[in-house]
């Protein structure tokens, strides 16, 4: 098997790589065009880009300077705050399509939980849904009480839930949660944005397999079933991060690994989960 072939089937029945290629922070149409050649010259489908980016309009350039067909490949988009409610979602998922020009992206996220709005929202992607303005449906940072509450008025449930997941933060309990209820867990900053890199449990399995940490974390992401969507602009990291299908873990050094967990947040703490979990 290789990125290419490795697929997940989503709980409506669509089908998802397992790797992708995160386009946070990747800025300029030069930069943009020549990490996407690369991501898709090595085998990347699935790309992830989200409104707060700011590069929705770059990545949809890529694409068709490329000749990307548009068949081939997977994209993510996310709903900013700022954009949450029912029909200013509709406009905004409006909006990012015309920049990615595209008539519907693969999958589209709310990229935050928010007390305001936080049903009117979701009401509104079941209707983008339902009109195929995206294929799929999921959120991103969600926690177990958010789902839980979604689940009381929501028609159908996320089928993808994007959280900060990499080996000092291994979120267990969610992930067993999601495994339980159909949802596929996507780990964004799955490298712990370097964070974890220099560990010694990771450095000595990365020697006996001779790759590199980032791999041996990257297949720890995939041994877990887990989604993940490494990012680099650097030609040698995008082609790195694909060679990962020809080794595998045992399961003491997966354990090893789990063990890293030190509850470390290397992205925004998520300050409206906290807030919404006051309220609710």
């Amino acid at each position: 098997m290789d990125i290419k072939d490795n697929l997940l089937t989503l709980a409506d029945g669509n089908k998802m790589p397992q790797e992708g290629f995160g386009l946070y922070k990747v800025d300029g149409q030069e930069t943009m065009n020549q990490a996407v050649s690369k991501a898709y010259e090595m085998g990347y489908r699935l790309f992830d880009t989200a409104q707060l980016y700011g590069n929705e309009r770059e990545v949809g350039n890529a694409f068709k300077q490329l000749a990307i067909p548009r068949d081939n490949i997977f994209v993510t988009t996310k709903v900013a705050e700022e954009n949450q409610g029912y029909e200013k979602a509709i406009e905004s998922v409006k909006e990012s399509l015309h920049k990615l020009q595209m008539d519907y992206v693969d999958l589209l996220l709310v990229h935050w939980p928010i007390e305001r709005s936080f049903f009117d929202t979701w009401r509104a992607f079941e209707e983008m849904k339902k009109e195929g303005l995206t294929r799929s449906i999921g959120v991103s940072n969600y926690q177990m009480i958010h789902l839980q509450y979604l689940a009381t008025q929501a028609s159908e449930m996320p089928v993808v839930d994007q959280i900060e997941l990499h080996p000092l933060l291994t979120q267990k309990p969610l992930l067993q949660f999601n495994r339980q209820h159909q949802i596929v867990t996507q780990a964004w900053s799955p490298l712990g944005r370097g964070a974890v890199l220099n560990e010694s449990i990771l450095k000595d399995i990365a020697v006996a397999h001779d790759k590199s940490t980032a791999q041996v974390i990257l297949r720890w992401h995939l041994q877990n079933g887990v989604s993940f969507i490494p990012k680099s602009v650097h030609e040698e990291r995008i082609a790195q991060n694909a060679d990962i299908y020809d080794f595998e873990l045992s399961a003491q050094e997966m354990a090893q690994i789990d063990s890293l967990n030190a509850y470390h947040r290397t992205g925004r703490e998520p300050e409206l989960v906290y807030e919404y979990n006051k309220q609710y």
